[in-house]
């Protein structure tokens, strides 16, 4: 599989909400979870222009993406989000090991991320553990986990 990763463009922002929503929706959320979410997903121009965003294409369609944030010595994976119909086919692997190079040059000590939890193992497998954990925006009872790694 030849994954081809780049920098998004501001004019794909209408791809990467269509991304994030259909990888959200693979989980079978509630209706009302997933009004929710659509706000918190739903990326503009200038979400791509002030932002590390990369996406992996698939001969020419994007099939997945990720945004990156620096704060000092630390990065925060925002998001991370695979088309549902290539998810486990190694693009997740593949965005995720392209995140901790790209920390690594530019001198992030440590790579952060509030997951989904269905997407928690697939962080540990990554080499990421769990620090802590959070309610969630859309119920109050589901706890988000955060994860860490050293770089």
């Amino acid at each position: 599989m030849d994954i081809k990763i780049r920098r998004a463009l501001p004019e794909e922002a209408d791809t990467l909400t269509e991304i994030a929503l259909a990888a959200k929706r693979h989980w079978s959320y509630p209706e009302g979870w997933m009004e929710i979410w659509t706000t918190i997903l739903t990326f503009k121009p200038q979400d791509i222009e002030e932002a590390d965003i990369f996406v992996a294409a698939l001969q020419g369609e994007i099939v997945g993406f990720y945004r990156l944030f620096f704060r000092e010595s630390r990065a925060v994976l925002e998001d991370l989000w695979i088309k549902p119909l290539f998810i486990g086919q190694s693009i997740g692997r593949v965005l995720f090991e392209h995140v901790v190079a790209r920390c690594r040059l530019v001198g992030a000590q440590i790579l952060a991320a509030e997951s989904d939890p269905h997407a928690q193992g697939f962080y540990e497998k990554m080499g990421m553990h769990k620090v802590g954990e959070r309610p969630s925006v859309v119920d109050g009872r589901r706890n988000l986990p955060i994860l860490e790694m050293e770089l």
